[in-house]
């Protein structure tokens, strides 16, 4: 009963058998985390478009339950920015400017990203945490990051846009310099200046707490208000309250596919930042139990009238950074969090917009790898242009129709990886071992057997370009072939009946040149296939062998029979 327990709840097995020694540790990091928090959710609320409180909900229960149900020990769930901004992107033009409407809309979304993900669960879609390439999902992030950037330039020199895409925004730089609110850009400097102090002078520090802490005391102290620089206003602190979203389906259809989006790049995030960790740490991932601890987050973060969530890999970093061993981190930084967010919301209302912008600035900036998405340049051209078709499509086109492209393209790469993947020609080293021929002559071929490998599962799609490889790859050998083996192993993975058929074609065009046609491996499986498609197997059909060296051996024998026979007859 209690196995069963821990395997729904993986966390739980870490905290029953919890060890003293450990206390000290996640306490200090729990602390930290904290800290980090705070402003970051603050700033991700203002992104989201929703009261600062909404943003200090959000870490609460989400971070409780993924400790519970996640089986990361580092990874700390939270407000994300590309989360964020994917929430804004749908719900802005949706919400027509209705502040309700926005906040129900959020809230939806959050349910329906945490939907997606409990399905996923459900059906074992844990492989999707390989679904998005590296390069896809690095431009994807950079693209995110240098929107927030520039979106965020707006609070710190105190105008508002009018233009919705970076592009037109870019293109009124002049404009809207000339527009700048001096006050508004001094309190930005100073909340920069102490962030790079701090860094510097005490860089263990929480460098984002302090200097947003720093910003807002001076704007109570000297009432800076007076001088039109502008604050998040009241937060509506207190315990949440759940209130039902209420309004018409046709908008709720408008979310399901963004929703869709959003977790799976919420999941493939997390899961980087979690292997990542967990590897470091020396510990295992189950990326199906990720997704589902991602999807109970964010319905906890929904029923506390939260928004959707993601791994947040800067305060990972900073967890790990301070020593932090176990789930226990998120359980302690949630406490301090809700303490705060239910008690002492009174002076947040005096952080300056102008200094979250800033943090907000500061903590995408670390989604910024510019560096790396060159050195691919150099290293795999292909994966190049894959990150910057990814990104200026995110920057050009919008977040949104920017995440359905990366997906797309992460689709089409798999495909195209199925449907023409790489092929070889085997023979056998001095050994007797089998091995491909290459350049460096380490492998023979054998005299009349050609062995053939097409390294891809095969199905309808690929089929035709299997029979075509191996027709021009055989017409390439020497005029004395006897015998074509194929590799099974790779490439007959489960039963398609246009695969059979191709096959069957390939038996009837080697028979008529006097080849014969075998297949190595599988045996079991093939003959059971051969029967249900109606293929003849064995001396009046395609022999099967159990392995290759088996189908060498017979086919060795074979020819050393044949020259002992045809000595005999001289």
């Amino acid at each position: 009963m209690l196995s069963r327990l821990y395997n729904f709840m993986p966390g739980l097995n870490v905290l029953f058998n919890y060890e003293r020694t450990w206390f000290a540790d996640d306490a200090k990091a729990a602390l930290s985390v904290a800290a980090v928090a705070l402003p970051v959710a603050i700033a991700y609320a203002q992104l989201t478009g929703v009261n600062a409180a909404v943003g200090l909900y959000s870490c609460v229960l989400p971070m409780i339950i993924y400790a519970l149900f996640g089986t990361s020990k580092q990874l700390i769930i939270g407000p994300d920015a590309a989360t964020c901004a994917v929430i804004a992107a749908v719900v802005t033009p949706l919400a027509a400017g209705d502040i309700v409407k926005h906040w129900q809309l959020v809230i939806t979304m959050t349910v329906m990203t945490g939907f997606w993900c409990i399905i996923a669960s459900r059906f074992k879609l844990g492989v999707l945490a390989d679904f998005l390439s590296k390069p896809i999902l690095m431009g994807l992030l950079n693209g995110v990051a240098i929107t927030i950037i520039v979106g965020q330039f707006s609070k710190i020199f105190g105008f508002t846009f009018d233009e919705k895409y970076l592009l037109e925004r870019l293109g009124g730089v002049p404009n809207y310099l000339a527009q700048a609110h001096v006050p508004t850009l001094l309190m930005a400097l100073l909340t920069v200046g102490i962030y790079f102090l701090l860094k510097r002078v005490k860089p263990t520090w929480p460098a984002s707490m302090i200097a947003i802490t720093v910003a807002t005391t001076l704007v109570w102290l000297l009432n800076l208000e007076q001088f039109d620089i502008k604050t998040i206003g009241v937060v509506d602190g207190g315990l949440p309250l759940f209130k039902a979203p209420d309004f018409n389906i046709g908008i709720i259809r408008e979310l399901v596919m963004p929703a869709l989006n959003l977790a799976i790049v919420s999941f493939v995030s997390l899961m980087l930042t979690a292997r990542s960790f967990a590897a470091k740490n020396g510990y295992e991932i189950d990326a199906d139990k990720e997704f589902m601890a991602l999807g109970m987050a964010n319905f906890a973060s929904a029923l506390s009238q939260g928004f959707a969530v993601s791994g947040a890999a800067s305060r990972t970093a900073v967890n790990d950074a301070n020593g932090g061993k176990t789930q226990l981190v998120s359980i302690l930084a949630a406490i301090i969090i809700a303490i705060i967010a239910i008690f002492i919301t009174a002076p947040l209302e005096y952080i300056p917009s102008a200094a979250l912008g800033i943090v907000l600035i500061i903590a995408s900036a670390h989604l910024l790898d510019l560096k790396s998405v060159w050195k691919l340049r150099s290293k795999d051209r292909q994966a190049f242009y894959l990150t910057l078709t990814t990104l200026f499509a995110v920057l050009f086109i919008g977040v949104i129709p920017g995440i359905t492209l990366a997906v797309l393209l992460g689709l089409f790469q798999f495909i195209r990886t199925v449907m023409r993947p790489t092929d070889h020609i085997l023979g056998v080293d001095v050994n007797g071992v089998v091995r491909s021929l290459d350049t460096t002559d380490k492998a023979k071929p054998i005299d009349g057997i050609f062995i053939y490998r097409f390294n891809s599962p095969l199905t309808y799609f690929n089929s035709s370009f299997f029979k075509r490889r191996l027709l021009e790859q055989y017409a390439r050998q020497k005029d004395d072939i006897e015998c074509v083996i194929i590799d099974a192993v790779p490439c007959f993975t489960h039963l398609d009946l246009s695969v059979m058929a191709m096959l069957a074609d390939l038996d009837t065009i080697f028979r008529k040149r006097g080849v014969r046609l075998e297949i190595a491996g599988r045996k079991r499986q093939l003959l059971a296939w051969f029967v249900t498609a109606e293929i003849k197997s064995g001396n009046e059909g395609i022999y099967v062998h159990s392995d290759l060296y088996l189908a060498l051996r017979i086919n060795q024998a074979k020819q050393l029979a044949e020259r002992e026979e045809q000595i005999e007859l001289n």
